[in-house]
């Protein structure tokens, strides 16, 4: 075999000092993979240490690696996971994705870098590593709810990343992203996605069941494997990645329902090559390249974790999860891995970046997975702090906010509102389906649409260039009103669902928590569609600063909603008043069925305040003798405390320096789950709610 010793020494050299770095980082609890690049600076040809590695042989196992590990990711991610997390993890994904691509492409653009390169940084920095998190949560042994958030995100990043590894392949052959490649790629790739997903729904579940029922676990490995490198090859034979490929056949095995079996069986496989990849990674590091271009690495390091945080925090938080949790999801996601290691290397190989970008990139990512184990760590910490230092208008917010999604998701409704809301919601897709195709279509066909009025006209290019402009501008308006609009009335209809409006006549108690969720939705909606468009066309639009119209909306909405907070704030302080009236004809019995009872009825005479429970405190609760600030009850449960009936006293929205006795009736708000998370703390303690 000609090269064949070469071929060994290079294997022998990666996999021997890939495991001792990997022994070494095990017993300094740090993520393997760090280890993992490490080991290929050591036998890279950039460090002058005597154990250099072949990298074109290294190179071509590392794809090996990367399909492998895409087919694992496409493993565990399946349809039926994907319809399970919902809209929730989606909303957040896409914002946050579509941010930190915005943040990438414009810190290229400040830096001087072409518009293509620009966009490739920010891809890199859009996608968080499922590997890595996924091995600080186990090695942590970290489990709860901000968890399950966390992999829903996971699993939706991981499409967004997919798509753009497609789109990028096919866009990097020219030097500039223009909207016709753009729009041409996006209908290749849709067709190629459908035939593919359709025929494999057909007939690789069917086989993947039938060979698993021949109970041989070598020949479910080797038809997992080949399935795998099939749907490889006949994604590189369309021109698009490998990676593409391998991701779709781990998803269609997935649908098997035998997936579990496989990922035992792959997993050693898949972890031997994803080292050599890894190592593949680590081998392109150029200590003296990124000396050269410190600048870029400091500053994508600081748009990765705060950019991260802030998107994956904000987005979170208007899914309807709390301050707590949000917190901690967005410190859990601030890094880059996988992903941005392959679009790193698209870029390097089609020429559509230039050689500095791939270590940068590997470099910050690096960064975020040696801090991953420690931001995860203070997440905790931070999110306490944090709902601490909220003002009180914020605070109250936060406490109801997720008791109105919850109210707003149930069913029970009269089916002709269904219907409305459901009809809204088409036209609402297809004049944003329409916007986007005027604007696409004007970019695409600019220039034979103006000389084709010019002609049939007479008028000068000029003129023809303007007239059409501001054909576009009207076409596209009139759609874009119809948007804004339709928006509008479906939010509110979805408002009204959760606190109907009181009848003609009558007082609406509910006024001030409608409009403050009113105005969320709105902020929500807006970044949902305005920040994918945003990351869209910006490339295309490099002259005009289209974040700016975003941003006037979104500053108009958060005045709007800070004074809506604030007259949340008031109306919470007046119906306490009403809580304390009602409770105090309890004060005298030891049963709760009678609070209990007073509750319901305040509940449904004042909506808005969630899901209300009173509890008794006995002496021998964990909170008798505590102050509140010492129990943090709002920030492990995400409920609130409205009330505190002592005796005659009455205590409205309490602060945290009041010191809770035994006798004390509390009256808890927010969700089913946050209030009985807030009833164990107070019972029990703060480790209860874990």
């Amino acid at each position: 075999m000609h090269g064949a010793p070469e071929f060994l020494q290079s294997l022998a050299i990666v996999f021997c000092v890939a495991g001792l770095t990997t022994v070494v980082f095990q017993k300094l609890r740090q993520p393997v993979v760090f280890g993992y690049l490490i080991a290929g600076m050591i036998v890279g040809p950039h460090i002058p240490i005597p154990l250099v590695a072949d990298p074109a042989t290294i190179q071509e196992l590392s794809e090996l690696g990367v399909i492998l590990l895409m087919f694992f990711l496409g493993l565990e991610f399946s349809l039926r996971k994907l319809l399970r997390v919902g809209p929730t993890a989606g909303v957040v994904a896409l914002i946050q994705s579509s941010f930190m691509i915005w943040l990438g492409y414009e810190t290229g653009r400040f830096f001087g870098w072409p518009p293509l390169e620009s966009f490739y940084a920010g891809a890199i920095l859009a996608i968080s590593s499922t590997t890595i998190i996924v091995s600080a949560f186990r090695e942590h042994g970290i489990k709860g709810k901000f968890t399950e958030i966390v992999f829903g995100i996971l699993i939706v990043e991981d499409l967004i990343g997919i798509l753009l590894i497609a789109i990028l392949t096919a866009v990097s052959s020219g030097t500039a992203v223009s909207a016709r490649e753009l729009a041409m790629t996006g209908g290749r790739l849709a067709a190629f996605l459908a035939g593919l997903l359709l025929v494999g729904m057909l007939t690789v579940p069917r086989l993947v069941r039938t060979v698993v029922r021949l109970n041989r676990p070598e020949t479910t490995l080797v038809a997992s494997v080949g399935i795998c490198f099939a749907c490889a090859l006949l994604a590189r034979g369309f021109g698009y990645s490998v990676a593409l490929g391998a991701f779709l056949a781990g998803a269609l095995v997935a649908e098997s329902g035998v997936e579990k079996k496989i990922e035992r069986l792959v997993k050693p496989l898949c972890d031997a090559f994803a080292a050599v990849f890894f190592v593949s990674v680590g081998m392109l590091i150029d200590p003296l390249l990124i000396g050269r271009h410190w600048i870029p690495v400091v500053v994508f390091l600081s748009l990765v974790v705060a950019g991260k945080v802030v998107g994956v925090t904000f987005g979170t938080f208007l899914a309807g999860y709390g301050v707590r949790t949000s917190v901690q999801a967005g410190m859990s996601l601030a890094q880059i891995g996988e992903f941005s290691f392959i679009i790193a290397a698209l870029g390097l190989s089609s020429g559509a970046t230039r050689d500095f970008l791939y270590p940068v990139a590997v470099t910050v990512s690096a960064a975020t997975t040696l801090l991953t184990p420690w931001m995860i760590r203070w997440s905790a910490p931070v999110a306490t702090i944090i709902d601490r230092h909220l003002p009180k208008p914020l605070r109250m917010f936060a406490a109801l906010y997720g008791s109105w999604l919850e109210k707003m998701r149930q069913g029970g409704e009269p089916g002709r509102a269904s219907h409305g809301r459901r009809r809204r919601f088409r036209m609402l897709l297809i004049d944003l389906v329409l916007v986007i195709g005027i604007l696409v279509g004007a970019s695409v066909w600019r220039i034979e649409v103006v000389v084709w009025i010019a002609s049939g006209t007479g008028i000068s290019v000029s003129t023809a260039r303007y007239a059409f402009l501001a054909a576009v501008v009207l076409l596209s308006g009139v759609f874009c009103f119809g948007l804004v609009r339709g928006a509008w009335r479906l939010v509110d209809s979805l408002v009204v669902k959760a606190m109907p409006r009181a009848e003609p006549g009558k007082l609406d108690l509910a006024a001030a928590p409608r409009r403050a969720l009113l105005v969320t939705l709105q902020i929500g909606i807006v970044l949902l569609v305005g920040m994918p468009l945003l990351a869209i066309f910006q490339p295309f639009l490099p002259g005009f600063p289209v974040a700016v119209p975003l941003l006037g909306v979104l500053i108009l909405l958060g005045i709007l909603f800070w004074r809506g907070a604030a007259n949340l704030e008031g109306h919470v302080k007046a119906v306490s008043q009403v809580i304390v009236d009602h409770l105090s004809k309890q004060t005298e019995t030891e049963g709760a069925e009678e609070d209990a009872d007073a509750l319901r009825k305040i509940q449904k005479l004042l909506p808005g305040l969630g899901h209300i429970v009173s509890l008794r405190l006995r002496p021998d609760n964990f909170s008798v003798g505590r102050t509140l600030a010492e129990l943090n009850v709002g920030s492990l449960s995400g409920a609130t405390i409205l009330v505190i009936l002592r005796g005659g006293e009455k205590a409205m929205i309490p602060s945290g320096k009041d010191n809770l006795q035994a006798g004390d009736v509390l009256a808890l708000a927010g969700t089913p789950d946050a209030v009985e998370a807030a009833r164990r703390i107070l019972i029990l303690g703060p480790e209860s709610s874990r």
